[in-house]
């Protein structure tokens, strides 16, 4: 007598392994996990793993995916307690050293953006890493850092933290720093820092990264920025490589304390964003007025596919993630191509100067 066939994996979707008693297994699994809303996910997650498993993947391929999901999943549980504190990431070189004007920079950043109830992140190395986190302090700090043959250790500053995470892979640290970082401070550095800043800011052009603010702090006499812009105007603007809208995605500053200002303000009114649907989600920290509502759209218009932005209550999505609900909104149908303008909105709403304000 034959026993009874698997039952049917009732939160596996299309995607499966293709073994039906895998699948029942895997259906048993998530069930103990006691998280009913998102059993579909953690479900996808052992699939993924038993088909790599079961598939033409070499053990050099296994320990890399293996690798990476354990640096996020130790990453998340880390930055979790945080989640209600806002977090500015500070890029640099590893290379400047205890008493340049750059680390003074850098350490004064970190004391103003801390001073403002934010906490820090660095790559947790030397020079400007170890100078934002002096700044802040190490109660303030996250490092995360990156093991490389020549430089394994993180710096003094949070070395022993339970905030310091290492990582072997700069794509795995990459996402932690976009994923918690609410601003961004940006200095002097080699290759690593204009590979971060143009990847962040790639990211915020092409939509894959919420808009955030973005400082290029120069130390008191650096022409070090103002060559960059220099170099980008000239070459990627008037090349028409990109628009000279994206240049608002940057602030330019040589003050440490400016730079602080200007991250916080970003949030004067605006809070965040989100999708639902092809609806863009504005939330912001104030009602927006008739008149103001109607100077929004006679002047980014064009950021919209149809429709006007208009003021709305939470979302039914919101509503079940209960999901910054006391906060008004407005929602728009974004062409989610501008995010450049979009950035100008959002300064407009922040702005003293806002249209149709008295």
């Amino acid at each position: 007598m034959t026993g009874n066939p698997p039952r049917p994996a009732a939160h596996l979707g299309r995607y499966r392994t293709g073994d039906p008693g895998l699948d029942s297994a895997v259906e048993e699994l998530v069930q103990a996990t006691g998280r009913p809303d998102d059993l579909d996910l953690i479900a996808e997650l052992l699939v993924s793993a038993l088909r790599l498993g079961s598939e033409n993947v070499d053990r050099g391929e296994l320990k890399l995916v293996n690798s990476a999901l354990k640096e996020l999943r130790h990453s998340f549980a880390v930055f979790a307690p945080y989640r209600g504190i806002r977090k500015a990431t500070i890029f640099g070189s590893a290379r400047i050293r205890e008493g340049d004007p750059a680390y003074r920079t850098a350490a004064a950043f970190g004391e103003a953006i801390a001073e403002r109830g934010w906490m820090v992140i660095t790559g947790a190395g030397p020079g400007i890493m170890a100078a934002g986190m002096e700044g802040a302090g190490a109660d303030r700090s996250f490092g995360v850092n990156i093991q490389l043959p020549f430089e394994n250790a993180a710096n003094e500053v949070i070395t022993d933290d339970p905030k310091l995470i290492n990582f072997r892979y700069f794509f795995t640290r990459k996402v932690m720093f976009m994923k918690e970082s609410h601003g961004y401070a940006l200095l002097p550095g080699g290759f690593g820092t204009m590979d971060e800043t143009f990847e962040l800011l790639t990211l915020m052009q092409t939509g894959k990264s919420p808009i955030a603010p973005v400082v290029l702090l120069d130390p008191p006499e650096s022409t070090y920025w103002d060559y960059w812009t220099e170099f980008v105007k000239k070459e990627l603007v008037e090349g028409g490589l990109i628009s000279e809208d994206d240049l608002s995605l940057v602030f330019a500053t040589d003050d440490p304390v400016a730079a602080a200002d200007h991250i916080c303000d970003f949030y004067s009114t605006y809070h965040s964003m989100r999708y639902v649907g092809k609806r863009l989600i504005l939330r912001v920290q104030r009602q927006i007025g008739d008149e103001e509502l109607v100077s929004l759209n006679d002047a980014f218009s064009d950021l919209l596919v149809d429709g006007r932005i208009e003021r709305s209550e939470p979302t039914r999505a919101e509503l079940a993630d209960n999901d910054e609900l006391a906060l008004p909104r407005l929602v728009m149908n974004f062409d989610r191509h501008a995010h450049a303008r979009l950035r100008q909105l959002i300064d407009c709403l922040n702005s003293a100067d806002q249209p149709g304000s008295a």
